[in-house]
């Protein structure tokens, strides 16, 4: 599901420097979990913290470029698209980020989004 950046509410997540790279971090909004990323490259990732497979934990995976492991069992998940790797199968929810004034935000659909 695509939403327009403009109707998301931003929350403040952590600052950018504090992010260890290639290690998630939990966040907590209301009723959603997300895993936090800081990748090798400076870009900042965000899915929903749970794999499709057996409720995983994303955000204690292995992250490897632009991917993380689930700590269970090893489900390779795309962290830009939320898709798992074939021959593995499912798809993890993304979050929009964003980097301002050294703090990481991440975009949460409004309530009236999630429910349809």
């Amino acid at each position: 599901m695509s939403l327009a950046q403009d109707s998301l509410v931003w929350v403040w997540a952590a600052l950018y420097e504090e992010l260890p790279v290639n290690t998630g971090k939990t966040i907590r909004y209301q009723d959603d979990e997300v895993a936090l990323f800081r990748l090798g490259s400076g870009s900042v990732k965000a899915i929903r913290n749970r794999c499709p497979h057996k409720d995983g934990v994303l955000a204690e995976g292995i992250v490897c470029g632009e991917h993380v492991f689930c700590p269970m069992h090893d489900r390779r998940i795309n962290l830009s698209s939320g898709l798992v790797q074939t021959p593995d199968t499912g798809c993890v929810r993304t979050y929009a980020t964003k980097i301002q004034d050294g703090a990481v935000y991440i975009g949460f659909p409004t309530s009236a989004e999630k429910v349809g």
